[in-house]
């Protein structure tokens, strides 16, 4: 009795009349999204993030080698392991690290100590490194190393050398031509072996290799690596409905899977199917008022939670992949916002557990916004 006496008074308080008019008030149901600044990369915020792999990509120690030990001839240091990406903790970071100094020279030929940085990447990426590096992978017990992040950031790097118009690129393009052409052939040895995608939010997530390895294709226009990867994603990923966006991010994610996911198949499809595809997957998408709370980090000293601060950044270019050449899903691209103004502001006075590699997704993140 108690409960339906408070049940009519709620909804007497709901519908009250206006005495003067005599008309039911209406209860609004709309939910207003906050319009975030658009965040943007300038020669200030470049020369910031530069710092994050001068620092690191010539600072060995702290390491991790992710090595298979075959026998005592295995133990050497990072340096003589990996004589061109030792640095920023591991080997992928040390990758991305110089795919970073790469983007932003070829984005800002004024950036800071421009001759210094040049000179350290021809160093790092001269052919006798990348000579030992090729052979490292043709180690008896190296067939799947790093696959296929590290290898996506080869491929990632090459394709920003690629595309730079600079005598310097030229160079560290021909340099780095051997460990290239040994990922793309790992690519195509793998992929048609690989029977179900990986569904990670870190490093082996198939989504983020295949859009990276893509990515690449496209740029040097080698058919054949296209052709088997828009092949395998639609194998894996085609027939995928109502992805639960909801479980994400999980505690240690730097990737989304549903979102690399989307992006990927928004590089290999045509717009129109896409648009199928995507309402099937992620139908909540194309609601205008669609929202992501962002990854929330609570401890920054602390390698693998500070993930999630990864997460906010590889959420923001996926999202504005998904948006790009397509005007109804412009709303995406204010949720992008969102999640790069939440991380980058940490990003350079962060602990070295996140610096060794954030800086890194936070300018493919940033990067990505002016696509259309």
């Amino acid at each position: 009795m108690k409960f339906n006496l408070f049940f009519i008074l709620v909804v007497s308080c709901l519908y009250n009349c206006d005495s003067k008019k005599g008309k039911v008030k209406e209860i609004s149901s709309v939910n207003t999204i906050k319009t975030e600044l658009i965040p943007i990369l300038n020669l200030n915020e470049a020369n910031r993030l530069a710092k994050l792999p001068l620092y690191c990509m010539d600072k060995e120690y702290p390491n991790k080698l992710n090595q298979t030990i075959g026998s005592q001839l295995d133990l050497k240091s990072p340096k003589e392991l990996h004589p061109a990406f030792y640095g920023c903790f591991d080997w992928h970071s040390a990758v991305h690290g110089h795919w970073s100094l790469v983007s932003l020279l070829k984005n800002f030929p004024k950036l800071d100590n421009a001759v210094e940085i040049k000179r350290r990447l021809l160093k790092s990426i001269s052919q006798e490194n990348i000579q030992v590096e090729v052979a490292y992978f043709n180690g008896k017990y190296n067939a799947s190393y790093e696959r296929t992040y590290g290898w996506a950031w080869i491929l990632k790097l090459a394709e920003e050398l690629h595309s730079w118009n600079d005598p310097t690129a030229k160079i560290l393009e021909k340099n780095l031509k051997p460990l290239t052409n040994l990922m793309v052939s790992k690519y195509m040895e793998f992929l048609p072996r690989l029977n179900y995608p990986l569904r990670v939010g870190e490093h082996p997530n198939t989504g983020f290799g295949l859009s990276f390895a893509h990515d690449y294709a496209l740029a040097v226009q080698h058919q054949e690596l296209q052709d088997i990867i828009e092949q395998r994603a639609i194998d894996f990923y085609f027939n995928d409905q109502q992805c639960p966006l909801s479980w994400e991010p999980s505690g240690f994610d730097f990737l989304s899977p549903c979102l690399e996911e989307a992006a990927l198949m928004k590089r290999v499809l045509s717009s129109e199917k896409f648009i199928i595809w995507i309402d099937k997957f992620l139908p909540q998408l194309k609601d205008e008022t669609f929202d992501l709370e962002t990854g929330l980090v609570l401890d920054r000293t602390d390698g693998k939670l500070v993930h999630l601060d990864g997460v906010n950044f590889s959420r923001a270019w996926s999202l504005n992949k998904i948006a790009e050449g397509i005007p109804e899903f412009n709303h995406l691209k204010n949720v992008a916002n969102k999640h790069i103004n939440y991380s980058l502001p940490s990003v350079v006075e962060d602990s070295y557990e996140g610096g060794h590699w954030l800086g890194s997704f936070a300018i493919y993140a940033l990067n990505s916004i002016n696509n259309d």
